[in-house]
């Protein structure tokens, strides 16, 4: 039985060149350096970026978490968004593993006001911690998958530089950012210290993702890891996978964003309170069903009865991702079942 997956771009299988790559990588013991494979991830990674240096982790989780640990002292301060992933959805990790304070802010489409970073900073002084880090999410906030323009980037880096603070971006979906802007990756991340994306998120690769930096950074990073237990022996068979998604996969991206605004807009058309148009930037689309009264695990349930899964997100919201998995028929399919399920559910209103 084939379900239709909407409910992250987590769900991909594979590709047939993902395998024969895993197959056939070169392998060794990367905690030795001694891994090839992994070696030309991480070359090829932090080329793309414009960074000095690269770093293959396990999962995106694990990158902000060494990330942070690297870039700051028990005690000090991190300014993050209410919403960011680093936030809300890494077990508490800020505070079990680096032990430090954190100073949410309100996104306005995913930005920071840059006087909200302003007001944020704390004073020098013995009874205050110490704003260490500033950090940012390319595409932002994982239920809207809104993207951050160069400019916004260059301009809150300003402000946290000025003030002796290193930037951090969570770019798990930085490709769709850069995809949705139509810029060039190290254009879009120039400004920021240290970064991340994931392998698995929209390239389709199994597993992973890549910590860059400066040498500096990740030779510490990379310490960090191993004492986290993140050392991996011969890690090029995961390592080949995320190669061939670095070659193959940043090219079709586009055609998730266009499936997602397809989805978004032939939602509107069934009823205009289902989505906010303005929000869809990439490939993400969030459903609003408090206005038609229809809770979102009713939806969901009766999705199921078509193959179709989404993602509860509140009470009544739901989420859906576009992805390689997800053609233009499935859309279309979503979209008549969303169509008949809220007929039904407005006749039994009546």
């Amino acid at each position: 039985m084939r379900y239709r997956d909407f409910r992250s771009d987590t769900v991909t299988q594979p590709t047939a060149a993902m395998r024969q790559a895993m197959f056939d990588a070169v392998v060794g013991d990367d905690i030795l350096g001694e891994d090839p494979t992994v070696q030309e991830l991480e070359r090829m990674s932090a080329e793309l970026f414009g960074k000095e240096a690269a770093l293959f982790v396990i999962s995106g989780s694990m990158a902000n978490q060494i990330a942070i640990m690297t870039l700051t002292e028990r005690g000090d301060e991190v300014i993050v968004g209410q919403d960011s992933h680093i936030y809300n959805l890494e077990a508490g990790g800020l505070a079990a593993l680096s032990q430090v304070q954190v100073r949410a802010l309100p996104g306005y489409r995913g930005e920071f006001k840059l006087e909200d970073i302003e007001q944020a900073v704390r004073k020098p002084g013995v009874q205050y911690p110490v704003s260490r880090v500033l950090c940012l999410e390319n595409t932002h906030d994982l239920n809207r998958g809104l993207v951050l323009t160069p400019d916004y980037t260059a301009a809150a880096a300003e402000v946290a530089h000025r003030h002796g603070m290193k930037v951090y971006l969570d770019g798990a979906r930085i490709f769709h950012a850069a995809e949705a802007l139509g810029v060039d990756l190290k254009d879009l991340v120039a400004p920021v210290d240290a970064m991340m994306f994931c392998l698995c998120k929209g390239l389709a690769a199994p597993v992973g993702a890549i910590l860059l930096g400066s040498s500096e950074f990740i030779d510490r990073a990379r310490w960090i890891r191993q004492r986290l237990g993140g050392g991996m022996r011969q890690a090029g068979h995961m390592a080949a996978a995320g190669i061939v998604a670095l070659r193959d996969m940043r090219g079709r991206l586009g055609q998730d964003h266009r499936r997602a605004k397809r989805l978004a807009e032939g939602l509107s058309e069934i009823d205009a309170s289902l989505v906010d148009l303005s929000i869809v930037d990439s490939n993400t689309v969030r459903l609003e069903l408090e206005a038609l009264g229809l809770r979102a695990e009713v939806l969901a349930a009766k999705l199921l009865d078509y193959n179709i899964k989404v993602k509860v997100i509140a009470d009544y919201r739901c989420r859906m991702i576009c992805h390689i998995d997800i053609d233009d028929l499935d859309v279309a399919y979503a979209l008549e079942a969303i169509r008949a399920i809220v007929a039904e559910h407005r006749m039994r209103d009546k």
